[in-house]
C-alpha cells in the first residue's frame, strides 16, 4: 500500500518513514503542499498523512484543494494542533481522521488499516479466505488459528491481493502500490507471485494468472482442493 506523507519536520518523517516502510508500506514523503500536489497527480496513493503546518501552505487549505478536485483518498491529519475547532474544520473539508502530536506509532498503524479497509469496502479486520485469515490490524496471517510467518513485501501483496479478490489485478498496480515503481521489471513481479502462490497453495487459495491483463486471487473450489489432494 502506498503512502503519501506531507510533513516538513525530518525528524518525523524518518521516523515514520522507517516504521512504515518496516511494516510493509510503500511511503513516499512530502515537505510542501506544492511537491505533495505534483505527487498526486504523478502517482497513484492508497491513503494520505497531512501535517498542518506546511511551509508553503496550510494543511487544512491543501485538503480543501483536495476534496475540490473530487480525489477521495483518504486523509489522516497528522498535527500539533489540539483544539476543537481545527480538528472540525478539517472534518468538515473532508479528513477522514485526525490526530494529535505526539502519537502513538500503534495506534497511528492501526488507524492507517482502518481507513485503507473503509476506502476498500472491507469493514472487518479480518479478511476470511479458504483456510487463511489476514488480520489488518495486526499485520498477521492465520492458517486455522496457526500463525503463518510472511515477509512483509509478501504480507503487503497478499493483502493486496484479499482487498481486490475477485477482481483482476494488474503488474503496472502491483508495481506501483507495492513496490512504488512503474519502472520495476515483470520477471521481479512475477518471481514475487510464484513464491506468494507456491505458500497458498496448500490453504485454499491460489492466483490465477490471466494473459495480458495480470492476477486474480480466489478461493479454491471443493473439487479443485480434492483433485490436488
Amino acid at each position: 500500500m502506498n503512502i503519501l506523507l506531507i510533513e516538513d519536520d525530518y525528524v518525523i518523517v524518518d521516523g515514520l518513514c522507517y516504521s512504515l516502510n518496516k511494516s510493509g508500506f510503500n511511503v513516499t514523503c512530502a515537505t510542501t503542499g506544492r511537491y505533495a500536489e505534483a505527487l498526486i497527480f504523478a502517482k497513484n496513493f492508497d491513503l494520505i498523512i497531512l501535517d498542518l503546518g506546511l511551509p508553503d501552505m496550510d494543511g487544512s487549505h491543501f485538503l480543501s484543494k483536495l476534496r475540490l478536485r473530487k480525489n477521495p483518498i483518504p486523509v489522516l491529519v497528522l498535527t500539533a494542533r489540539d483544539a476543537i475547532n481545527d480538528k472540525v474544520n478539517c472534518l468538515k473539508k473532508g479528513a477522514d481522521d485526525y490526530m494529535i502530536k505526539p502519537f502513538d506509532l500503534n495506534e497511528l498503524e492501526n488507524r492507517i488499516h482502518a481507513l485503507i479497509r473503509r476506502s476498500y469496502g472491507n469493514f472487518n479486520k479480518d479478511i476470511v479466505c479458504g483456510k487463511l485469515t489476514l488480520d489488518t490490524r495486526q499485520h498477521s496471517v492465520f492458517v486455522d488459528e496457526k500463525a503463518l510467518l510472511l515477509f512483509p513485501k509478501e504480507y503487503a501483496l497478499l493483502e493486496f491481493f484479499l482487498l481486490n479478490i475477485g477482481r483482476v489485478v494488474s503488474k503496472d498496480k502491483i508495481a506501483q502500490r507495492l513496490f512504488n515503481d512503474n519502472e520495476i521489471s515483470d520477471n521481479t513481479i512475477e518471481v514475487s507471485i510464484h513464491r506468494l502462490r507456491k505458500r497458498l497453495s496448500p490453504f485454499g487459495v491460489n492466483i490465477k494468472t490471466l494473459r495480458g491483463l495480470g492476477y486474480m486471487l480466489e478461493e479454491d473450489s471443493i473439487d479443485t482442493q480434492r483433485d490436488s489432494a
